[in-house]
């Protein structure tokens, strides 16, 4: 049975964008690198690596793993640097769909980097507390116990709601969390430490499609991203350079977007802010007496009303007096941006604002209508009458997306507006941007480390009994010895397993012995320890 601090436990966040592992009880995690890896097929494998050695850049393999499994062998290359180094037929893969796990082998390659390369342990020396979607199947639950268990040998395990995790971190046991993430925005729900399904409600609209977006819109302008690896600096004089561009013919499609999209979300995170008001294209058309030149009928939930599809030439002579803000591209053009800047992340709120963006129409059909603040509202109209006025009062924002400027502003603007009267919203968002960032693993981070947490975590036996359901149960049982505890509040004396009675010190005092017993009930119940 594992006690107190003395704990080295691990935490791990595996998002659509970043993983994150570290130690529990530190501050931010130790080890961020892209959650997605380089792939070569094994017949293209010692091309690429005849062509490295000529190079004289070959990374060295401790960065490189190898996986025979699935249809084919590949290799694998994970992380930051390997990922920067561009080889020939090199396909970029993400091992997650739509926030599922499609592809193990992948999985497994980015945990095994965590592990031996970037925090340097042991993983059967430390147990793992490894945060999932809120959403998540009973299926993917068991195949990742199965696999931390048997691949890494893990001495225990808890797996925790990314959700809950992100409102612990701030503090709050129920909460209505919004985590703006790379692949997805997701709402969801908490009460007293527990995901309320019937509340979840997710968009694809999260920080990719954002960037997505913001290419086209440049593309359309004519600015071309070009990757780094596609040119390189000729000094002609001290101080003066010039671009020479490079032709990497064997360069794959998917490696080449990776790169541009790196590029374009820093453009995103440097420029872009949430506008204070909707980014309404037909009302600043009409202001300045230009007429749209086409009439389209929209579906807005079910029901049917006109609008306006408007000529993107004219929205953006409309917009032409919002100043515009330089940046600097690494091939040392400068671009300006102006209203993008503003109709980028205004997608989150009117995602029909994607019909305006030139080769982002296909998109247009499977974006739902639904903007963030009625994800939002929706979302609390789910859960019981009792406890909406409590989560309109505790709107936790969080995600990488997030970090965008005027964002929790602007949507506690749109909430206030949307929401019934008798509500009072209060969006609530850490001031630091580190912390909205990782906010998922601080919550696992904090949790993992508490001394009454400790009772928690189930071992390799209890995976091999079909207990995976315990992780669940013996959380259930700490929030209702939570509320036990809250109940014995005022007592001035609480008895103790072996019947003495005790001063009461505080509350936190009965929940853990009401934890202790709980648990001590779960065990002599399924036979486990």
């Amino acid at each position: 049975m594992y006690g107190g601090d003395e704990v080295s436990a691990i935490v791990i966040d595996l998002g659509s964008h970043t993983c994150k592992a570290g130690y529990a009880g530190e501050d931010a995690p130790k080890a961020v690198f892209p959650s997605v890896v380089g792939a070569i097929d094994q017949m293209d494998i010692d091309d690429s690596a005849n062509a490295e050695r000529n190079s004289g850049s070959a990374i060295d393999s401790k960065n490189n793993v190898d996986s025979n499994k699935g249809k084919g062998k590949r290799k694998l290359y994970v992380g930051t640097q390997s990922l920067g180094f561009r080889r020939d037929h090199m396909e970029v893969l993400s091992p997650l769909k739509d926030g599922v796990v499609v592809d193990w082998d992948i999985v497994d390659s980015i945990w095994d980097h965590a592990f031996r390369e970037c925090l340097l342990i042991d993983p059967k020396e430390h147990p793992m507390l490894l945060a999932e979607p809120s959403s998540n199947t009973q299926q993917q639950r068991e195949r990742t116990a199965e696999l931390i268990f048997e691949k890494y040998n893990v001495p225990a395990l808890f797996l925790a709601k990314n959700a809950v995790l992100t409102s612990f971190a701030l503090g709050r046991a129920t909460s209505l969390v919004v985590d703006c993430g790379g692949g997805s925005t997701t709402v969801a729900p908490v009460h007293d430490g527990y995901v309320l399904q019937k509340g979840v409600t997710t968009s694809p609209i999260g920080g990719e499609f954002l960037t997505n977006c913001l290419m086209k819109s440049l593309e359309s302008k004519g600015i071309t991203i070009k990757p780094r690896y596609s040119f390189k600096r000729k000094e002609n004089r001290p101080g003066e350079f010039q671009i020479v561009d490079l032709d990497f013919p064997n360069t794959t499609e998917s490696y080449r977007l990776y790169c541009q999209r790196v590029i374009a979300s820093d453009i995103k995170e440097c420029v872009c802010r949430a506008p204070d008001t909707p980014y309404d294209a037909v009302e600043v058309l009409m202001v300045f007496n230009a007429w749209p030149l086409l009439y389209i009928s929209c579906d807005c939930g079910g029901s049917s009303n006109t609008g306006f599809a408007v000529d993107v030439g004219d929205v953006e002579s409309a917009y032409s007096n919002i100043p515009m803000t330089p940046y600097e591209l690494p091939d040392g053009q400068v671009i300006e941006i102006g209203a993008d800047r503003f109709k980028t992340p205004d997608v989150l709120f009117n995602p029909s604002l994607v019909q305006t963006i030139p080769g982002m129409e296909n998109f247009a059909e499977n974006i739902p209508f639904r903007g963030l603040p009625q994800m939002v509202i929706d979302s609390i109209n789910k859960c019981d009458v009792d406890i909406r006025r409590e989560l309109f009062s505790s709107i936790l924002l969080a995600g990488g997306t997030a970090s965008m400027q005027q964002l929790k502003e602007r949507l506690e603007k749109d909430l206030l507006e949307e929401s019934p009267q008798a509500a009072r919203v209060k969006v609530v968002s850490s001031g630091n941007a580190t912390e909205r960032r990782f906010s998922v693993w601080i919550g696992g981070s904090i949790l993992a480390s508490l001394g009454s947490f400790q009772q928690m975590w189930f071992s390799k036996s209890d995976e091999a009994h079909g207990l995976l359901n315990l992780t669940v149960i013996k959380f259930m049982f700490c929030i209702v010895a939570s509320s036990v505890a809250k109940a014995v509040d005022k007592i001035e004396i609480i008895v103790t397993p072996s019947d003495k009675f005790v001063p009461k010190q505080s509350s936190s005092y009965a929940f853990w012995w009401l934890t202790h017993g709980i648990v001590k009930a779960l065990q002599a119940i399924y036979g486990i320890r």
